[in-house]
């Protein structure tokens, strides 16, 4: 193998891998990336792919291909080499024993590689049927659901999002048994599947990270027990987690007894400022104390002292005092884009539905779910 490829590009290639690949798996070949370089009708190209058995990432990047062979080498230094490279052309030869020359200027290296051989074979999606996606609108939807992902890895079906492909809309929903989120996107999606599937938290972080990249022409498809992102020449694939995603609309309260309406830059700030004395820094908890046209946020800590402050809000009905996770509030309100918020409840056990002041009718549709905490 030898080529000639420019650093940028080889770069990019390996900045897609860094998340993929296993540094601590009992099997070191995957703390590796596999470079394929073929000659083509023009120069050629330099495949660079990661697989952890779990998820890959392959990409097709164009380079002038004198000789064409494959080899392994490890990520982490070899990114570590092209990141730190001056601008220009990188030169690759592979030696005798997988070894790798890479010179650059007056710059050169040379890694010990392993046979390509030994490389898990790339998973074949011939077979999944992809269908364009607006790479803004999917970042979008990951966004509003992936921090109610549960972080308990003994609640398998909880580690991802579920997303559910039905006749008129596109639903992605998240829950930890504390929080849920659900975003819901209409038009007609046909996947091709016969229920919802659920992707992996890291496949979908993965995902996220192509998405940002903003570049046209993506993608997406999924089988029964695969994920698949292609945008050009490249591919990413990923194993779903098998397991039965829990009834969520059974725990979306159907109609609240209180429904209030706030702003949500000022919610934002006074629950910051609030919470800073909360008594259990891990859970922020925090007071609501609601009664017509007020809401009163308050925290204790019976070692520093107290705090409390009062906003104003778009509230008509019957006082309710009710405890929240501060810290989930927070997440919620962060990602939702409308400048006033609604904020539904019934008691102080029931939980609490955000939603984007105004969301009735308009085609896209949030809804987050907190559960009450005792204080």
């Amino acid at each position: 193998m030898e080529l000639q490829i420019d650093r940028q590009e080889l770069h990019q290639a390996l900045f897609r891998a860094q998340g993929i690949v296993e540094k601590k798996s009992t099997m070191p070949i995957l703390a590796s990336v596999l470079l394929d370089a073929v000659q083509g009708e023009g120069d050629g190209r330099l495949r660079v792919s990661a697989f952890d058995l779990e998820i890959g990432v392959t990409g097709s990047h164009p380079a002038a291909v004198k000789k064409p062979g494959a080899v392994a080498l490890r990520h982490k230094e070899l990114f570590d080499i092209v990141r730190n490279l001056p601008e220009g052309a990188v030169t690759m030869k592979r030696e005798a024993n997988n070894r790798v020359r890479i010179t650059s200027g007056t710059v050169e290296f040379n890694l010990v590689g392993q046979p390509a051989e030994e490389y898990p074979p790339f998973p074949r999606i011939e077979k999944t049927q992809l269908l364009p996606v607006e790479a803004t609108q999917f970042l979008d939807m990951i966004e509003k659901t992936q921090f109610a992902i549960s972080q308990d890895e003994t609640r398998h079906n909880l580690n991802g999002v579920f997303l559910e492909a039905l006749p008129e809309s596109l639903k992605m929903v998240a829950t930890d048994g504390h929080r849920l989120a659900l975003m819901e996107r209409p038009g007609a999606t046909d996947f091709g599947l016969k229920k919802g599937v659920i992707v992996p938290k890291k496949g979908l972080f993965e995902l996220r990270r192509l998405l940002e990249e903003g570049l046209p022409g993506c993608e997406i498809g999924f089988s029964d027990t695969s994920g698949v992102f292609r945008r050009g020449e490249l591919t990413m694939v990923m194993r779903l987690i098998d397991g039965e995603f829990p009834n969520y609309s059974q725990v979306i309260p159907k109609e609240a007894d209180r429904k209030v309406q706030v702003d949500r830059t000022r919610l934002i700030e006074t629950l910051r400022r609030v919470s800073l004395l909360s008594s259990d820094r891990a859970t922020s908890a925090v007071k609501l104390e609601l009664t017509t046209g007020s809401l009163r946020v308050t925290s204790q800590n019976p070692d520093l002292g107290e705090a409390k402050e009062d906003l104003p809000v778009a509230y008509e009905g019957q006082p309710l005092t009710i405890g929240f996770n501060a810290r989930y509030l927070l997440e919620v309100l962060s990602v939702l884009d409308s400048p006033q918020v609604g904020l539904e409840l019934c008691d102080e056990l029931s939980p609490g539905v955000l939603k984007p002041a105004g969301g009735e009718g308009v085609p896209v549709r949030y809804t987050a779910v907190i559960m009450p905490m005792r204080i």
